[in-house]
């Protein structure tokens, strides 16, 4: 199974906006010369996340993107989510129906990953990090 690269930045950014400076307001610039991303793509990945309701803009000269209330709270699966939607990785092809015991080989196997994300918050993962701002 793969993510696409959009959840790689999005993860990449929740983490260093939990790390660095929660309340505080860094610029799409920084975050995209951070990620090696352009501002334009990276901004499109963070407009997801503001609708989410995970980051909200600030606008002015010291405006950017910062985290929202009880973003303690966020897990992977969260961010996930927000970036590849909800479907399931598999989708049998057969006409049987939800018979398919293929099918729920592995939607049992998805169930324990996504338990697994659910579980791992930001805020626990960036007290072992350390970030530059």
């Amino acid at each position: 199974m793969k993510y696409s690269k959009a959840t790689d930045y999005a993860l990449h950014t929740m983490l260093f906006l939990t790390a660095a400076t929660p309340n505080q307001p860094i610029g799409v610039q920084k975050l995209a010369e951070r990620l090696g991303v352009s501002a334009t793509y990276l901004s499109k990945i963070l407009t997801k996340l503001v609708k989410a309701g995970m980051i909200e803009s600030a606008s002015g000269a010291r405006g950017g993107y910062r985290l929202k209330r009880n973003w303690e709270n966020i897990s992977f699966l969260d961010i996930i989510h927000t970036i590849e939607g909800k479907a399931s990785l598999f989708d049998c092809s057969l006409d049987h129906g939800s018979e398919c015991a293929i099918q729920q080989v592995v939607l049992l196997a998805e169930e324990k990953m996504e338990d697994h994300l659910r579980n791992q918050t930001l805020a626990e993962l960036a007290k072992k990090v350390e970030v530059d701002v």
